[in-house]
């Protein structure tokens, strides 16, 4: 079983995600919280798998939440869920730490495939934000990274989980992970949502 807290400060909204998240068998709400400041309290106690995170919040924000929770819990598996989708915000949100970045219009059940792929290491992104992201690529392919690495990242960049990139690229995910450190290695991230952070600021993929 997943276990999921949601930040939203809309009480509406937030029952709403909670009810989806707890209708399916495989999923379970753990907590909840209207701000960052108890988001940071409750979180680390609780140990969530998966972290839904707004971005506009009462007092600090959504992405600086992100920060702060990611430097006391490393591993921390986070999915921005907003309803903003400029570079910037994206940018910021990579940056912070989020592992995933969401409208608030995604239907339940992507929503859900979402957080599964998060939870298997993906960086699982909107349609709308993965059509700005791949529009970001048009340029070279990174020194030093081979054309296969250079495809992997473009899947990573998709928002594509290891095994979705294994079956996309007809390879093993054996294979797949070899890659990825080698691609983390080359670009000098330590992450998924770093590895992409770097393709997005700096056009890395075709």
């Amino acid at each position: 079983m997943i276990t999921l807290f949601i930040v939203e400060d809309d009480n509406d909204i937030r029952q709403s995600l909670a009810m989806i998240i707890d209708d399916h068998p495989e999923f379970l709400c753990v907590g909840t919280a209207g701000d960052s400041e108890r988001a940071e309290e409750k979180i680390p106690l609780l140990q969530p798998d998966v972290v839904l995170m707004d971005i506009t919040l009462p007092g600090m924000s959504g992405i600086d939440c992100v920060k702060k929770l990611r430097a006391d819990l490393p591993e921390l598996n986070v999915l921005m869920l907003t309803v903003h989708e400029d570079d910037e915000v994206v940018f910021d949100s990579l940056c912070a730490g989020a592992s995933g970045y969401l409208t608030k219009n995604t239907h339940p059940e992507k929503l859900l495939d979402a957080i599964r792929e998060v939870h298997e290491g993906g960086a699982p992104m909107s349609t709308t934000i993965a059509r700005m992201v791949v529009r970001s690529f048009r340029q070279n392919r990174p020194a030093g990274l081979t054309q296969r690495e250079s495809d992997v990242l473009s899947q990573l960049c998709k928002g594509k989980s290891y095994k979705m990139i294994s079956d996309a690229l007809f390879i093993s995910h054996d294979t797949v992970r070899t890659h990825i450190k080698n691609i983390y290695r080359k670009l000098e991230v330590s992450s998924n949502s770093e590895a992409v952070l770097m393709a997005l600021k700096t056009k890395l993929v075709r």
